[in-house]
């Protein structure tokens, strides 16, 4: 074996090997393994293999234990986003130091991974599953079970002595192919009804990870998984999107008749009763999306009377900079067409962007201090420097003493909300921990 090759397990004699599934399930990443459940669920050729969902270090070894008894191969999911990397990075560690055993895979999947695959591996991963996991983890247990290569799936990457190697990339997938949670391990959630964004922000992964075009769940199919929660009793219903106006739209321009479509079978589905959110967590809306027609539809279906509106700066020469497709101005016509229809705003602002200068973090805190006095709340954050994204290498978000005063003292007053002080030393960990080199490939 080449030095610095990973061993993967060793090949069963019989000609269907018996899996189990370990998810380390962690709050951050648990939408994703219900989606993953959910595909292994609804295919014939891997429904039957038995999945574990195990929270932190001591949990994730003891199922692995409990499947090593009665499997012939365990395969343990990990999937985060880059700011949980150092931390799942480290339970990955304890957990193969606590039980080390050939038979076991630890696969790392998920945006981060995805985007840094080769600094993955060389933090003790067996293998990454790049991209979208949904067709990806169907044939990934579908080989292990039969003894193949796990390295033959479309979508996984690998060491192969110092260089990373990777198999053919996977195709997109059509949201309708899947569901959008673990129905028959009772794993619930958000159903996504949007993947994938036009709008190419620069500090943003989602573009860069799920491709830069939407990707719609049918109108029939979210009432179907809709009814399907209903009939288990649900009366909360909320929706995944990247941007909430945007659902059935192929370019900027909103599709208004699609999304009522939908909103309209939604609620024929739930009742005047039960509960149905929209542009609110977790999905927002765009300053630009929001009109009097966006407004007077959203009041007329959904349950929230606030909205999530991502403005990000007040200045338009940052705006422009991180190419966000709207400028400061849209941000206070929104905030006032909200106000005017009954909506409560809250507006997303991002500090530490790059190129920001004194200038540029006055006017966003000014437009702040308008759209609070207005009645608007505010969602604080502190720039990342993600993986994957055009802005992958810039400098951290960073606050001063002065900007940091004046944030406390709207928080202070309820009108300020969000982690943007946690943000500032994850933007910190993160530019610490980045790759000096870019992955190479054979």
């Amino acid at each position: 074996m080449a030095h610095g090759e990973r061993r993967l397990p060793s090949q069963p004699v019989t000609t269907r090997a018996p899996l189990h599934v370990v998810w380390a399930y962690r709050r951050t990443g648990k939408f994703a393994f219900h989606v993953l459940t959910g595909a292994l669920e609804t295919d014939p050729r891997t429904a039957h293999v038995p999945v574990d969902f195990a929270n932190g270090v001591r949990d994730v070894t003891a199922a692995i234990r409990r499947a090593l008894d009665r499997a012939a191969r365990v395969l343990v999911g990990w999937s985060f986003y880059s700011p949980d990397a150092a931390a799942l990075t480290a339970e990955q560690h304890a957990v193969r130091a606590a039980v080390a055993d050939p038979r076991i895979l630890h696969v790392a999947g998920g945006v981060h991974p995805t985007a840094e695959p080769e600094a993955t591996l060389r933090s003790g991963f067996d293998l990454v599953a790049t991209g979208e996991g949904e067709q990806l983890v169907r044939e990934l247990v579908h080989a292990l079970q039969h003894g193949q290569d796990p390295r033959t799936v479309s979508g996984i990457a690998w060491l192969d002595g110092e260089r990373l190697r990777r198999s053919p990339r996977s195709d997109r997938i059509a949201l309708d192919d899947f569901p959008p949670f673990g129905p028959a391990h009772g794993r619930f959630g958000p159903i996504e009804i949007t993947r994938g964004c036009i709008y190419a922000c620069r500090f943003c992964q989602t573009p860069y990870f799920a491709g830069a075009a939407f990707r719609h769940r049918s109108v029939a199919d979210v009432r179907h998984w809709v009814r399907y929660l209903v009939g288990r009793g649900f009366r909360d219903f909320r929706f995944l999107s990247p941007t909430a106006l945007s659902y059935g739209a192929s370019g900027p321009e909103p599709d208004l008749g699609a999304v009522e479509a939908m909103l309209a079978g939604v609620r024929a589905e739930t009742g005047p009763s039960r509960k149905l959110w929209f542009g609110t967590f977790p999905s927002e809306v765009r300053p630009e999306h929001v009109t009097h027609q966006t407004l007077a539809l959203l009041k007329k279906w959904v349950s929230n009377r606030t909205l999530i509106v991502g403005g990000q700066s007040g200045s338009d020469a940052v705006l422009a900079a991180n190419e966000r497709g709207h400028d400061a101005a849209s941000v206070e016509r929104a905030v006032a067409l909200c106000l005017e229809h009954g909506f409560v705003p809250h507006v997303d602002f991002l500090f530490g962007l790059p190129g920001e200068g004194p200038a540029d973090v006055e006017a966003t805190l000014r437009t702040m201090d308008r759209l609070v006095a207005r009645g608007a709340r505010v969602h604080g954050h502190t720039f990342l420097p993600l993986p994957g994204t055009p802005w992958r290498k810039a400098a951290p978000g960073a606050l001063t003493d002065a900007v940091r005063a004046r944030l406390h003292q709207l928080a202070s007053r309820g009108h300020l909300y969000g982690q943007w002080q946690q943000q500032e030393a994850t933007a910190r960990e993160l530019a610490a921990r980045r790759p000096g080199r870019q992955d190479r490939e054979a």
